[in-house]
């Protein structure tokens, strides 16, 4: 399926092109987590061009979790008859004094799940327990998770609830765009993401910035193509949307995955690693669901904190600084000891950097 989009002739008449276009310099960011894994296991930074850089995004919902919400979770997950489900990566990621995997590891009723569903059937299967979902992810998996609180609500199921972190990805792109300490000549805007919100979210982007955006897949010759596309339009001024990921992605989106959506959360204020608090790029659940609201049903009240002393997650997210320009960087942190969550996802930056890029 995917032969045609790894095809070394492709590549070597994209890199051709690219050479062809490129203006040095030029700076673009690979919003998506999986873009910047793609990027380091295909060895696309060493083909691409001198004069054209790189830069990683905030496009890991892992690692925009901040810490107070990692606590959240580690005091629910401490209290009397609680079992807390969560995705694996949020396993490992330190939180103010410890992890949900050291919290486990104490005794604590932490199980790692790879659909919300089971949560859900957990739910069903340990009625006199309660089971909290640790819903963290953007746009991408929230219909699921809509979808999920759809059937609790059908059943009657009175212990299950989520600890909501969501994030949308459209807000925090114009607050990055927004900071004096980043400048960049285009995007790379995520596949997936796109996949349900479609390509016109991005429209204030060449608006609002005079940069351009382009959606992009994950295989060597979608990036590449995406990569050609903004050089494109770099070079002949002329920012606009573009969708490479045609296959997967609508301009409208996934409209029955927004109707889910829209269902049961309503846009909130959310607070980011390395961006801080953004208005309307949070999503929390509707009045007529907070029944299923882990804070609202154990009176759990989160404080925000400042970051970890030494730990440049933050400015990594923002494209402020590469992950090797940290002198924690796998010194002190590495993914068997990390010190923040850029080391722990799969997705994270420090991750691939140390994984693909030493």
């Amino acid at each position: 399926m995917y032969r045609e989009f790894r095809d070394p002739a492709m590549v070597k008449r994209l890199l051709s092109r690219i050479e062809a276009v490129l203006e040095p310099p030029v700076t673009l960011m690979e919003v998506c987590g999986t873009h910047t894994v793609a990027v380091f296991r295909y060895g696309l930074r060493r083909l691409l061009p001198e004069g054209l850089e790189l830069l990683s995004g905030p496009g890991c919902p892992v690692c925009v979790t901040p810490d107070f919400i990692i606590d959240a979770a580690l005091e629910i997950a401490r209290q009397p008859g609680v079992v807390l489900a969560t995705f694996g990566d949020m396993l490992r990621v330190p939180g103010s004094d410890q992890s949900l995997e050291e919290l486990k590891a104490g005794g604590a009723q932490v199980k790692v799940i790879y659909s919300p569903l089971e949560a859900l059937a957990l739910a069903e299967e340990y009625p006199q327990r309660q089971v909290v979902f640790f819903a963290v992810g953007f746009e991408t998996t929230v219909p699921m998770i809509a979808a999920t609180v759809l059937k609790a609500k059908e059943k009657g199921l009175t212990n299950f609830s989520l600890l909501c972190a969501h994030k949308t990805i459209p807000g925090a792109l114009r607050s990055l765009l927004s900071s004096p300490d980043v400048n960049i000549d285009g995007l790379l805007c995520p596949g997936h993401v796109s996949a349900v919100i479609g390509t016109r979210p991005y429209e204030f982007i060449p608006r609002e910035f005079g940069i351009g955006a382009v959606v992009t897949g994950f295989e060597p010759v979608d990036l590449l193509q995406g990569i050609y596309l903004l050089l494109q339009q770099h070079r002949e001024k002329a920012p606009r949307v573009e969708n490479q990921y045609r296959r997967w992605v609508p301009a409208a989106g996934n409209p029955e995955a927004l109707k889910l959506i829209r269902a049961v959360f309503a846009p909130c204020g959310s607070h980011w690693r390395g961006l801080g608090y953004l208005e309307g790029t949070g999503l929390e659940l509707k009045e007529e669901y907070q029944a299923f609201d882990a804070l609202r049903r154990f009176q759990v009240f989160p404080t925000v904190k400042p970051a970890r002393k030494g730990c440049r997650c933050g400015d990594v997210l923002r494209g402020a600084m590469a992950p090797p320009d940290c002198p924690l960087f796998a010194t002190t942190c590495s993914p068997e000891r990390p010190v923040g969550p850029c080391m722990v996802s799969v997705e994270g930056t420090c991750r691939a950097y140390y994984t693909y890029g030493r």
